[in-house]
Protein backbone atom coordinates (compact mmCIF):
# COMPACT_ATOMS: atom_id res chain seq x y z
CA UNK A 1 0.00 0.00 0.00
CA UNK A 2 1.35 3.41 -0.98
CA UNK A 3 2.44 5.72 1.79
CA UNK A 4 -0.07 8.49 2.48
CA UNK A 5 1.38 11.86 1.62
CA UNK A 6 0.86 15.14 3.41
CA UNK A 7 1.19 18.62 1.95
CA UNK A 8 1.18 22.08 3.45
CA UNK A 9 -0.09 25.19 1.72
CA UNK A 10 1.04 28.32 3.59
CA UNK A 11 -0.32 31.78 2.88
CA UNK A 12 0.30 35.08 4.65
CA UNK A 13 -2.59 37.20 5.75
CA UNK A 14 -2.81 40.29 3.52
CA UNK A 15 0.94 39.99 2.96
CA UNK A 16 1.74 43.48 1.65
CA UNK A 17 -0.42 45.14 4.33
CA UNK A 18 1.05 42.94 7.07
CA UNK A 19 4.60 43.86 6.03
CA UNK A 20 3.72 47.57 6.17
CA UNK A 21 2.22 47.13 9.64
CA UNK A 22 5.29 45.26 10.91
CA UNK A 23 7.58 47.92 9.45
CA UNK A 24 5.67 50.51 11.52
CA UNK A 25 5.75 48.41 14.70
CA UNK A 26 1.98 47.79 14.48
CA UNK A 27 -0.06 44.60 14.88
CA UNK A 28 -1.24 43.45 11.42
CA UNK A 29 -4.36 41.86 12.97
CA UNK A 30 -5.45 45.05 14.76
CA UNK A 31 -4.35 47.89 12.44
CA UNK A 32 -6.47 49.43 9.69
CA UNK A 33 -4.06 49.84 6.77
CA UNK A 34 -4.33 49.78 2.99
CA UNK A 35 -1.50 49.48 0.49
CA UNK A 36 -2.20 51.89 -2.36
CA UNK A 37 -0.55 54.66 -4.36
CA UNK A 38 -2.24 57.96 -3.38
CA UNK A 39 -0.81 59.67 -6.47
CA UNK A 40 -3.24 57.62 -8.60
CA UNK A 41 -6.24 59.28 -6.94
CA UNK A 42 -9.28 57.74 -5.27
CA UNK A 43 -9.63 55.35 -8.18
CA UNK A 44 -6.36 53.64 -7.21
CA UNK A 45 -6.55 49.92 -6.52
CA UNK A 46 -5.70 48.81 -2.99
CA UNK A 47 -3.09 46.09 -3.48
CA UNK A 48 -3.86 44.80 0.01
CA UNK A 49 -5.99 45.70 3.01
CA UNK A 50 -5.11 44.55 6.51
CA UNK A 51 -7.09 41.71 8.18
CA UNK A 52 -8.83 44.14 10.51
CA UNK A 53 -10.18 46.07 7.52
CA UNK A 54 -11.38 42.82 5.92
CA UNK A 55 -13.24 42.16 9.17
CA UNK A 56 -15.01 45.50 8.63
CA UNK A 57 -16.19 44.35 5.20
CA UNK A 58 -13.54 46.05 3.05
CA UNK A 59 -12.60 43.65 0.27
CA UNK A 60 -9.12 43.09 -1.02
CA UNK A 61 -8.24 44.71 -4.37
CA UNK A 62 -10.99 47.31 -3.94
CA UNK A 63 -10.53 50.90 -5.08
CA UNK A 64 -9.83 53.64 -2.55
CA UNK A 65 -13.18 55.36 -3.13
CA UNK A 66 -14.99 52.13 -2.20
CA UNK A 67 -13.69 52.23 1.40
CA UNK A 68 -16.50 53.56 3.66
CA UNK A 69 -15.84 57.11 4.85
CA UNK A 70 -16.37 56.22 8.53
CA UNK A 71 -13.33 53.88 8.59
CA UNK A 72 -10.08 55.47 9.74
CA UNK A 73 -7.02 53.85 8.18
CA UNK A 74 -3.36 54.31 7.27
CA UNK A 75 -2.34 54.41 3.60
CA UNK A 76 1.01 52.85 2.72
CA UNK A 77 2.74 53.33 -0.62
CA UNK A 78 3.59 49.94 -2.21
CA UNK A 79 7.23 48.91 -1.72
CA UNK A 80 7.77 45.83 -3.87
CA UNK A 81 11.47 45.42 -3.01
CA UNK A 82 10.56 45.30 0.67
CA UNK A 83 7.90 42.60 0.05
CA UNK A 84 10.36 40.54 -2.01
CA UNK A 85 12.90 40.88 0.83
CA UNK A 86 10.37 39.57 3.38
CA UNK A 87 9.35 36.76 1.05
CA UNK A 88 13.00 35.71 0.62
CA UNK A 89 13.52 35.74 4.39
CA UNK A 90 10.45 33.56 4.87
CA UNK A 91 11.68 31.13 2.23
CA UNK A 92 14.93 30.88 4.21
CA UNK A 93 12.85 29.79 7.21
CA UNK A 94 11.16 27.09 5.10
CA UNK A 95 14.62 25.77 4.23
CA UNK A 96 15.39 25.24 7.91
CA UNK A 97 12.78 22.48 7.90
CA UNK A 98 12.14 21.39 4.30
CA UNK A 99 14.52 20.83 1.35
CA UNK A 100 14.01 23.08 -1.67
CA UNK A 101 13.09 20.06 -3.84
CA UNK A 102 9.99 19.60 -1.67
CA UNK A 103 8.91 23.26 -1.82
CA UNK A 104 6.91 24.83 -4.64
CA UNK A 105 6.66 28.63 -4.42
CA UNK A 106 3.21 29.43 -5.79
CA UNK A 107 3.38 33.22 -5.41
CA UNK A 108 5.22 35.88 -3.42
CA UNK A 109 3.12 35.03 -0.33
CA UNK A 110 2.09 31.41 -0.86
CA UNK A 111 3.94 28.09 -1.06
CA UNK A 112 3.27 24.35 -1.14
CA UNK A 113 5.44 21.81 0.71
CA UNK A 114 5.55 18.03 0.63
CA UNK A 115 6.18 17.28 4.31
CA UNK A 116 5.79 13.48 4.06
CA UNK A 117 9.52 12.61 4.37
CA UNK A 118 9.97 14.92 7.36
CA UNK A 119 7.30 13.59 9.70
CA UNK A 120 9.38 10.59 10.76
CA UNK A 121 12.55 12.69 10.80
CA UNK A 122 11.08 15.19 13.26
CA UNK A 123 8.79 12.63 14.95
CA UNK A 124 5.88 15.04 14.49
CA UNK A 125 2.32 14.96 13.16
CA UNK A 126 1.46 17.09 10.11
CA UNK A 127 -0.32 19.63 12.32
CA UNK A 128 2.57 19.84 14.77
CA UNK A 129 5.12 20.44 12.00
CA UNK A 130 2.88 23.04 10.36
CA UNK A 131 2.49 24.89 13.66
CA UNK A 132 6.25 24.76 14.29
CA UNK A 133 7.00 26.35 10.90
CA UNK A 134 4.44 29.15 11.14
CA UNK A 135 5.44 29.87 14.76
CA UNK A 136 9.03 30.34 13.59
CA UNK A 137 7.82 32.69 10.83
CA UNK A 138 5.68 34.65 13.29
CA UNK A 139 8.50 35.02 15.81
CA UNK A 140 11.09 35.92 13.16
CA UNK A 141 9.12 38.24 10.90
CA UNK A 142 5.91 39.06 12.88
CA UNK A 143 3.90 38.15 9.74
CA UNK A 144 0.74 36.10 10.52
CA UNK A 145 0.16 32.98 8.42
CA UNK A 146 -2.69 30.65 7.50
CA UNK A 147 -2.01 26.98 6.75
CA UNK A 148 -3.83 24.23 4.91
CA UNK A 149 -2.85 20.59 5.36
CA UNK A 150 -4.03 18.01 2.87
CA UNK A 151 -3.31 14.54 1.59
CA UNK A 152 -2.81 16.03 -1.87
CA UNK A 153 -2.06 19.49 -3.27
CA UNK A 154 -5.70 20.29 -4.04
CA UNK A 155 -6.91 19.37 -0.55
CA UNK A 156 -4.10 21.40 1.02
CA UNK A 157 -5.17 24.44 -1.00
CA UNK A 158 -8.86 24.00 -0.18
CA UNK A 159 -7.99 23.48 3.48
CA UNK A 160 -6.15 26.81 3.32
CA UNK A 161 -8.77 28.77 1.39
CA UNK A 162 -11.90 27.43 3.11
CA UNK A 163 -11.24 25.38 6.26
CA UNK A 164 -8.46 27.47 7.85
CA UNK A 165 -10.48 30.68 7.61
CA UNK A 166 -13.04 29.24 10.04
CA UNK A 167 -10.43 27.84 12.43
CA UNK A 168 -9.33 29.62 15.61
CA UNK A 169 -5.70 28.65 14.99
CA UNK A 170 -5.85 29.53 11.26
CA UNK A 171 -5.03 25.93 10.37
CA UNK A 172 -7.18 23.57 8.31
CA UNK A 173 -6.88 19.88 7.53
CA UNK A 174 -8.53 17.80 4.80
CA UNK A 175 -8.26 14.25 3.55
CA UNK A 176 -10.73 12.87 1.01
CA UNK A 177 -13.22 11.70 3.64
CA UNK A 178 -13.06 14.94 5.64
CA UNK A 179 -13.46 16.87 2.38
CA UNK A 180 -16.68 15.03 1.53
CA UNK A 181 -17.98 15.39 5.07
CA UNK A 182 -17.30 19.10 5.58
CA UNK A 183 -16.64 20.77 2.21
CA UNK A 184 -18.71 18.97 -0.41
CA UNK A 185 -21.71 21.30 -0.04
CA UNK A 186 -19.71 24.50 0.49
CA UNK A 187 -20.91 27.54 -1.48
CA UNK A 188 -20.03 29.63 -3.38
CA UNK A 189 -18.30 27.13 -5.61
CA UNK A 190 -15.91 29.88 -6.74
CA UNK A 191 -14.13 29.54 -3.38
CA UNK A 192 -12.56 26.38 -4.79
CA UNK A 193 -9.16 26.50 -6.45
CA UNK A 194 -9.43 26.90 -10.26
CA UNK A 195 -13.20 27.44 -10.27
CA UNK A 196 -13.77 30.94 -11.60
CA UNK A 197 -16.96 32.87 -12.27
CA UNK A 198 -17.11 31.59 -15.87
CA UNK A 199 -16.99 27.94 -14.84
CA UNK A 200 -19.54 28.62 -12.08
CA UNK A 201 -21.98 30.14 -14.61
CA UNK A 202 -21.63 27.14 -16.91
CA UNK A 203 -22.24 24.74 -14.03
CA UNK A 204 -25.25 26.75 -12.89
CA UNK A 205 -26.94 25.97 -16.24
CA UNK A 206 -27.21 22.39 -15.00
CA UNK A 207 -28.29 23.32 -11.48
CA UNK A 208 -24.83 22.64 -10.03
CA UNK A 209 -23.74 24.99 -7.26
CA UNK A 210 -21.32 22.92 -5.17
CA UNK A 211 -18.69 20.18 -5.56
CA UNK A 212 -21.16 17.50 -4.44
CA UNK A 213 -23.27 18.43 -7.44
CA UNK A 214 -20.27 18.13 -9.78
CA UNK A 215 -19.27 14.75 -8.32
CA UNK A 216 -22.74 13.27 -8.89
CA UNK A 217 -23.50 14.81 -12.27
CA UNK A 218 -23.33 12.97 -15.59
CA UNK A 219 -19.67 12.90 -16.63
CA UNK A 220 -20.40 12.75 -20.35
CA UNK A 221 -22.28 16.05 -20.12
CA UNK A 222 -19.39 17.64 -18.19
CA UNK A 223 -16.89 16.51 -20.85
CA UNK A 224 -19.17 17.93 -23.55
CA UNK A 225 -19.32 21.26 -21.70
CA UNK A 226 -15.69 21.58 -20.59
CA UNK A 227 -13.71 19.27 -22.87
CA UNK A 228 -10.56 17.71 -21.38
CA UNK A 229 -10.71 20.18 -18.48
CA UNK A 230 -13.70 18.22 -17.16
CA UNK A 231 -11.21 15.62 -15.91
CA UNK A 232 -9.65 18.12 -13.47
CA UNK A 233 -13.05 19.38 -12.36
CA UNK A 234 -14.33 15.84 -11.68
CA UNK A 235 -11.16 14.81 -9.84
CA UNK A 236 -11.34 17.90 -7.65
CA UNK A 237 -15.04 17.33 -6.98
CA UNK A 238 -14.07 13.98 -5.41
CA UNK A 239 -11.07 15.52 -3.61
CA UNK A 240 -8.52 13.85 -5.88
CA UNK A 241 -5.31 15.38 -7.27
CA UNK A 242 -2.65 13.09 -8.78
CA UNK A 243 -0.03 15.80 -9.41
CA UNK A 244 2.89 16.06 -6.98
CA UNK A 245 5.50 18.74 -6.30
CA UNK A 246 8.12 16.49 -7.89
CA UNK A 247 6.06 16.39 -11.09
CA UNK A 248 5.62 20.17 -11.05
CA UNK A 249 9.38 20.68 -10.77
CA UNK A 250 10.05 18.15 -13.55
CA UNK A 251 7.59 19.78 -15.97
CA UNK A 252 9.04 21.24 -19.16
CA UNK A 253 6.83 23.26 -21.48
CA UNK A 254 6.80 22.14 -25.11
CA UNK A 255 6.10 25.67 -26.32
CA UNK A 256 7.73 28.75 -24.87
CA UNK A 257 6.49 32.30 -24.98
CA UNK A 258 7.43 35.67 -23.48
CA UNK A 259 4.89 38.38 -22.80
CA UNK A 260 4.43 41.67 -21.01
CA UNK A 261 1.57 44.04 -20.39
CA UNK A 262 0.76 47.29 -18.69
CA UNK A 263 -2.30 49.18 -17.55
CA UNK A 264 -1.75 52.78 -18.54
CA UNK A 265 -1.79 55.53 -15.94
CA UNK A 266 -4.63 57.27 -17.78
CA UNK A 267 -6.72 56.93 -20.94
CA UNK A 268 -4.51 57.13 -24.04
CA UNK A 269 -5.34 58.16 -27.57
CA UNK A 270 -4.49 56.10 -30.64
CA UNK A 271 -1.12 57.69 -31.45
CA UNK A 272 0.05 57.98 -27.83
CA UNK A 273 -0.72 54.29 -27.25
CA UNK A 274 1.29 53.44 -30.36
CA UNK A 275 4.28 55.20 -28.77
CA UNK A 276 3.93 53.01 -25.67
CA UNK A 277 3.65 49.92 -27.86
CA UNK A 278 6.95 50.80 -29.55
CA UNK A 279 8.62 51.16 -26.14
CA UNK A 280 7.29 47.81 -25.01
CA UNK A 281 8.46 46.04 -28.17
CA UNK A 282 11.96 47.46 -27.78
CA UNK A 283 12.24 46.28 -24.17
CA UNK A 284 11.03 42.77 -24.94
CA UNK A 285 13.40 42.52 -27.90
CA UNK A 286 16.24 43.38 -25.52
CA UNK A 287 14.97 40.62 -23.22
CA UNK A 288 15.17 38.16 -26.12
CA UNK A 289 18.71 39.26 -26.92
CA UNK A 290 19.87 39.01 -23.29
CA UNK A 291 18.46 35.47 -23.03
CA UNK A 292 19.83 34.45 -26.45
CA UNK A 293 16.34 33.71 -27.79
CA UNK A 294 14.52 34.40 -31.05
CA UNK A 295 10.89 34.27 -32.20
CA UNK A 296 8.79 34.12 -35.35
CA UNK A 297 5.31 34.68 -33.88
CA UNK A 298 3.83 37.79 -32.25
CA UNK A 299 0.58 38.65 -30.50
CA UNK A 300 -1.04 41.91 -29.40
CA UNK A 301 -3.86 42.76 -26.98
CA UNK A 302 -5.45 46.20 -26.61
CA UNK A 303 -7.88 46.92 -23.78
CA UNK A 304 -10.01 50.05 -23.75
CA UNK A 305 -11.36 52.31 -21.03
CA UNK A 306 -14.14 50.62 -19.08
CA UNK A 307 -17.29 49.74 -21.03
CA UNK A 308 -16.46 51.81 -24.15
CA UNK A 309 -15.18 49.07 -26.48
CA UNK A 310 -14.41 45.37 -26.35
CA UNK A 311 -10.74 44.36 -26.45
CA UNK A 312 -8.97 44.00 -29.79
CA UNK A 313 -5.74 42.50 -31.05
CA UNK A 314 -4.48 39.42 -32.80
CA UNK A 315 -1.41 37.43 -33.76
CA UNK A 316 0.90 37.32 -36.74
CA UNK A 317 3.58 34.95 -38.07
CA UNK A 318 6.81 36.56 -39.31
CA UNK A 319 8.90 35.45 -42.27
CA UNK A 320 11.99 35.73 -40.02
CA UNK A 321 12.99 34.03 -36.77
CA UNK A 322 14.76 36.84 -34.98
CA UNK A 323 15.18 39.10 -31.95
CA UNK A 324 15.81 42.23 -34.02
CA UNK A 325 13.78 45.24 -32.89
CA UNK A 326 14.00 46.76 -36.37
CA UNK A 327 12.52 43.64 -37.96
CA UNK A 328 9.91 42.88 -35.30
CA UNK A 329 8.53 46.41 -34.78
CA UNK A 330 6.94 46.81 -38.26
CA UNK A 331 4.89 43.65 -37.70
CA UNK A 332 3.53 45.02 -34.43
CA UNK A 333 2.76 48.40 -36.00
CA UNK A 334 0.92 46.71 -38.86
CA UNK A 335 -1.07 44.55 -36.45
CA UNK A 336 -1.87 47.60 -34.32
CA UNK A 337 -3.14 49.60 -37.31
CA UNK A 338 -5.26 46.71 -38.55
CA UNK A 339 -6.93 45.82 -35.26
CA UNK A 340 -7.00 48.86 -32.95
CA UNK A 341 -9.89 51.31 -32.73
CA UNK A 342 -8.83 54.89 -33.53
CA UNK A 343 -11.81 56.44 -31.73
CA UNK A 344 -11.82 54.87 -28.27
CA UNK A 345 -9.58 55.59 -25.25
CA UNK A 346 -6.99 52.87 -24.62
CA UNK A 347 -6.11 51.72 -21.10
CA UNK A 348 -4.23 48.43 -21.48
CA UNK A 349 -1.55 47.08 -23.84
CA UNK A 350 -0.12 43.57 -23.82
CA UNK A 351 2.36 42.05 -26.27
CA UNK A 352 4.02 38.68 -26.56
CA UNK A 353 6.37 36.49 -28.54
CA UNK A 354 5.36 32.87 -29.18
CA UNK A 355 7.46 29.99 -30.53
CA UNK A 356 10.46 31.32 -28.62
CA UNK A 357 13.57 29.22 -29.29
CA UNK A 358 17.34 29.35 -28.87
CA UNK A 359 19.09 31.91 -31.08
CA UNK A 360 20.89 29.16 -32.99
CA UNK A 361 17.59 28.79 -34.87
CA UNK A 362 17.73 32.42 -36.04
CA UNK A 363 16.79 32.81 -39.72
CA UNK A 364 16.04 35.62 -42.19
CA UNK A 365 14.31 36.01 -45.52
CA UNK A 366 16.05 36.79 -48.82
CA UNK A 367 15.61 40.56 -48.40
CA UNK A 368 17.19 40.90 -44.95
CA UNK A 369 20.25 43.15 -44.71
CA UNK A 370 22.53 40.84 -42.73
CA UNK A 371 25.21 43.49 -42.21
CA UNK A 372 22.63 45.86 -40.72
CA UNK A 373 21.44 43.06 -38.44
CA UNK A 374 24.98 42.44 -37.25
CA UNK A 375 25.40 46.13 -36.36
CA UNK A 376 22.04 46.24 -34.59
CA UNK A 377 22.96 43.17 -32.53
CA UNK A 378 26.18 44.88 -31.41
CA UNK A 379 24.19 47.97 -30.37
CA UNK A 380 21.64 45.83 -28.48
CA UNK A 381 24.42 44.01 -26.60
CA UNK A 382 25.97 47.35 -25.62
CA UNK A 383 22.63 48.74 -24.40
CA UNK A 384 22.08 45.64 -22.27
CA UNK A 385 25.57 45.90 -20.76
CA UNK A 386 25.05 49.58 -19.86
CA UNK A 387 21.62 48.93 -18.31
CA UNK A 388 22.94 45.98 -16.29
CA UNK A 389 25.79 48.08 -14.90
CA UNK A 390 24.16 51.47 -14.37
CA UNK A 391 20.42 50.79 -14.19
CA UNK A 392 17.48 50.57 -16.58
CA UNK A 393 17.25 54.33 -17.10
CA UNK A 394 20.98 54.76 -17.76
CA UNK A 395 20.37 54.82 -21.51
CA UNK A 396 17.14 55.96 -23.17
CA UNK A 397 15.90 56.72 -26.66
CA UNK A 398 14.29 59.97 -27.75
CA UNK A 399 10.83 58.35 -27.75
CA UNK A 400 11.27 57.50 -24.04
CA UNK A 401 11.46 61.23 -23.28
CA UNK A 402 8.13 62.12 -24.89
CA UNK A 403 5.32 63.26 -22.61
CA UNK A 404 3.17 60.14 -22.98
CA UNK A 405 6.04 57.64 -22.86
CA UNK A 406 5.98 55.24 -19.91
CA UNK A 407 9.35 53.45 -19.94
CA UNK A 408 11.21 55.86 -17.62
CA UNK A 409 8.45 55.66 -15.00
CA UNK A 410 7.98 51.89 -15.33
CA UNK A 411 11.72 51.30 -15.00
CA UNK A 412 11.38 52.49 -11.40
CA UNK A 413 8.57 49.99 -10.67
CA UNK A 414 8.40 46.28 -9.86
CA UNK A 415 5.33 44.47 -11.14
CA UNK A 416 3.86 47.83 -12.13
CA UNK A 417 4.11 49.19 -8.58
CA UNK A 418 6.48 51.37 -6.58
CA UNK A 419 9.65 49.38 -5.88
CA UNK A 420 11.15 51.24 -2.92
Amino acid sequence: MAEERYYLCIDFKSFFASVECVERGLDPLKTNLVVADPSRGRGAICLAVSPSMKALGVRNRCRVFEIPDHIDYITALPRMKKYIEYSANIYAIYLKYIAKDDIHVYSIDEAFMDITPYLKLYKMTPKALAKKIIKDIQQTTKIPATVGIGTNLFLAKVALDISAKHSSDFLGYLDEEEYKKTIWHHQPITDFWHVGAGIARRLAKYGIFDMHGVAHFDEATLYKEFGVNAEFLIDHAWGREPCSIAQIKAYKSKNNSISTGQILFEDYGYEDALLVLKEMVELKCLDLVSQHLVTNSLFLYIGYSKYVHKATGGSIKMSETTNSFKLILPYFIDLYHKTTSKNHPIRQISIGFANVVDERYESYNLFTDLEAQKKEKAVQDTIIAIKNKYGKNAILKGMNLEEKATTRKRNTLIGGHNSE
